[in-house]
């Protein structure tokens, strides 16, 4: 027979018991570690908010992906359904650098790939908010 208890409880305490380390939290540490999340979430909306200042664009990072060295982009609104290719002229599919005005002001290479993971695959992205968020709210100052 198996209490009700029991399940579970070989398994150590430490950073399994979420809620736990909450309660013991008093509420002073709670809405400092709030307060600590809000600054850090406001601060990457600030940079964010800066780059598109900069950079006059609303876009400021863009992913490329370059596979053989030749270069090519399908561009999409950002409040369009689909991509721009009916604005293209007939039959062209894709951008080439000869149609493009402009100019890149930097390059990360590999940096985009955070970007299509992200994009590929929302459950990860969500997931990976929900602990960076659950780190912050329950990591104590010591």
């Amino acid at each position: 027979m198996v209490r009700a208890g029991a399940v579970g409880s070989h398994l150590p305490a430490s950073g399994l018991d979420i809620f736990g380390d909450l309660r013991k939290m008093n509420k002073r540490q709670l809405y400092y570690q709030v307060l600590n999340f809000a600054m850090i979430v406001s601060s990457a909306l600030m940079i964010w908010k800066g780059l598109i200042v900069l950079t006059g664009s609303e876009s400021p990072i863009v992913v490329v992906l370059r596979d053989n060295g030749d270069i090519k982009f399908l561009t999409k609104g950002d409040n369009n359904e689909v991509d721009d290719r009916g604005l293209y002229k007939e039959g062209q599919n894709w951008l080439e650098k000869k149609d493009v005005v402009g100019r890149a002001r930097g390059f990360l290479p590999y940096v985009g790939m955070v970007t299509i993971i992200m994009n590929d695959y929302p459950k990860f992205k969500y997931a990976l908010l929900a602990v960076m968020g659950a780190y912050v709210l329950l990591k104590r100052e010591s």
